[in-house]
């Protein structure tokens, strides 16, 4: 059963609205294995679309330079490798060599304006290893 825990990725502010932005996170697998996972998310207004940072046609990131997702009119999500589209709030590829094919979604949500993302369990740095905020540690 699903702990649902959501993990904050950013801030809402950190992406500005029409824009996307990808994030180097690391997922762990049922049995601990940690896993690089890489996503992007786009903001449009207050709603936020995430998906798997990778092309259905053969795999690759879709991002040609950093943080360049969107194609030229900023309307569509776009493969900088081989020039596939896709919808932005389905991620379904309209058209390219993918068509028809869907981008991986990953489950977003914004709490207290922080877009985060459940369904799945990141690695997260030890915090037992660390005085709270505000204190310091003791020596």
């Amino acid at each position: 059963m699903s702990s649902g825990i959501a993990y904050a990725i950013c801030s809402m502010s950190d992406i500005p609205s029409q824009r996307a932005r990808g994030f180097q996170l690391v997922r762990l697998d049922e049995d601990g294995t940690e896993r690089p996972w890489s996503i992007v998310v786009v903001r449009w207004g207050r709603q936020v679309f995430g998906y798997v940072n990778k092309c259905p046609h053969d795999g690759v990131n879709l991002d040609w330079e950093r943080n360049q997702f969107l194609d030229p009119n900023g309307m569509r999500i776009m493969c900088g490798k081989h020039g596939a589209l896709f919808e932005l709030g389905t991620g379904i590829c309209v058209e390219g060599p993918c068509k028809g094919r869907s981008l991986q979604p990953i489950a977003l949500s914004i709490v207290d304006n922080d877009i985060c993302v459940s369904g799945v369990t990141l690695a997260e740095d030890d915090e037992e290893d660390q005085a709270p905020a505000g204190q310091e540690a003791a020596g």
